[in-house]
C-alpha cells in the first residue's frame, strides 16, 4: 500500500452481535495505528447498541437505511461519508459495488469473494472456514495492507477489551425485584436462532434445578419466538425466571453486565457476556468450523466446555449429537473454579 493516513474509515460488517464484537479487538488496532482518524461503523440496526457500546467507534450507521435506497442515492450517501478507506470485513456484493462507485481511495477485502476483483484494490489472500485461527484473529488479516506483520495471539486480544461500556438502563421492575437480593445471578440463553448448535433445553433445566437449592437465582433470557418453543416446559421455582421476550438488547446487555455468570450456546450474549467480563460459559461442538477455537467469546472471565475434543464424527466435520452429553455437573464445576 501507498504511504497513507486514513482520516475516515468505514469498518463493514453487517452481521451479528458475537460476529461484530469479534472485530473489536480489530477496532482497537485501527485506532493506535491512526488516532486521528475518525472510525465510522457500518452495520445492522440490531447491533447499534452493542457498536455504540464500544468507545472506539466515532458512528455508526445502518445499512437497513441504506440498503433499499434508489442506486444513485446510495452512491451520494457513502460519497457524504467522506471515508478514504473501507475495509470489507463481511464480504458483502452491493456495498463493495457502491463503495467502488462513490470513489472511496482504499477499498480492502478477502481475495476469496470473485466480485472483490472488481471492487476493491486491495485484496488479501486468506481462508476463514479452514483456519485454525480464531475469528477476532483472522479479521486481522484485513490489516496487512496497512503494514501489520503479524497476527496477535488470543491472549493479547482479550487483554484489550476496556473500552466496552455498557450504560444502565430501567430494568423492569420483576427482573429488579427478582435480582435485588441476590449474591448469585445466571443468566441461562438456551437458543441460539439457529446459528449454532444447541445444549437441549432439558439440560437447561436439569442445570438450573441442580443449581437453585445451592443458592443461585436464574433468570432465562431469549426472544419472544425462542421462549415459545420451550417456555411451557420450564419448572415453576421461586428463584427461576423467565425474562423471553421481555428485554430489549440494551436491557439485555445491562443485565448481562451485573449478573454472576453466562451460560449458552455460540450466540450473541454469550460473546456479550464475555466482553463484560463476567463468568462466561460457551457449550459448543468441537466440530470445525464451529469449534470453540473459531467462535469462543473473547475475555479474561470465559470457559468452554465440549463433550469430546477428538470427537471421531465431529473431526469428520460430519453433524453430531454429542453436544447433548454435556452433563450439568460439567457446567456446574466450570461456574465454581
Amino acid at each position: 500500500m501507498k504511504e497513507i493516513t486514513p482520516s475516515r474509515i468505514i469498518i463493514s460488517r453487517t452481521d451479528s452481535i458475537g460476529d461484530v464484537i469479534l472485530t473489536f479487538p480489530f477496532c482497537v488496532w485501527l485506532r493506535k495505528k491512526f488516532p486521528n482518524a475518525y472510525l465510522i461503523y457500518l452495520g445492522r440496526n440490531y447491533t447499534q447498541s452493542i457498536i455504540e457500546s464500544f468507545s472506539m467507534i466515532d458512528e455508526f450507521i445502518s445499512w437497513e437505511d441504506h440498503k433499499n435506497m434508489p442506486k444513485l442515492e446510495q452512491i451520494e450517501k457513502f460519497k457524504s461519508f467522506e471515508a478514504d478507506c473501507i475495509l470489507h470485513v463481511f464480504p458483502h456484493k452491493e456495498i463493495a459495488r457502491i463503495a467502488k462507485k462513490a470513489k472511496i481511495p482504499v477499498r480492502i477485502g478477502t481475495s476469496h469473494r470473485s466480485y472483490h476483483l472488481l471492487t476493491c484494490n486491495y485484496r488479501v489472500s486468506f481462508s476463514r472456514k479452514n483456519s485454525d485461527l480464531h475469528e477476532s484473529q483472522l479479521n486481522f488479516n484485513l490489516l496487512k495492507p496497512f503494514g501489520l506483520n503479524h497476527i496477535p495471539p488470543l491472549g493479547e486480544i482479550n487483554c484489550n477489551l476496556s473500552q466496552w461500556n455498557v450504560s444502565q438502563v430501567i430494568l423492569p421492575s420483576f427482573v429488579n425485584e427478582f435480582i435485588s437480593d441476590s449474591r448469585n445471578i445466571l443468566i441461562l440463553h438456551p437458543k441460539s436462532q439457529g446459528s449454532a448448535k444447541e445444549w437441549p433445553i432439558e439440560n437447561y433445566i436439569s442445570l438450573a434445578n441442580l443449581l437453585i437449592p445451592k443458592g443461585w437465582k436464574i433468570l432465562v433470557t431469549g426472544t419472544e419466538t425462542e421462549g415459545d418453543l420451550f417456555r411451557n416446559q420450564l419448572p415453576r421455582r421461586t428463584n427461576l425466571l423467565d425474562t423471553t421476550g421481555q428485554l430489549s438488547l440494551k436491557q439485555l446487555m445491562y443485565l448481562i453486565s451485573i449478573s454472576t455468570a453466562l451460560v449458552a450456546c455460540s450466540t450473541g450474549p454469550l460473546h456479550i457476556a464475555g466482553i463484560s467480563g463476567i463468568k462466561t460459559i460457551g457449550i459448543f461442538s468441537p466440530r470445525k468450523p464451529i469449534h470453540p477455537g473459531r467462535w469462543k467469546p473473547i475475555g479474561i472471565n470465559v470457559q468452554t466446555i465440549v463433550f469430546d475434543d477428538e470427537c471421531p464424527v465431529c473431526m469428520k466435520s460430519k453433524r453430531c449429537k454429542c453436544i447433548e452429553k454435556i452433563t450439568k455437573e460439567g457446567i456446574e464445576h466450570l461456574l465454581l473454579n
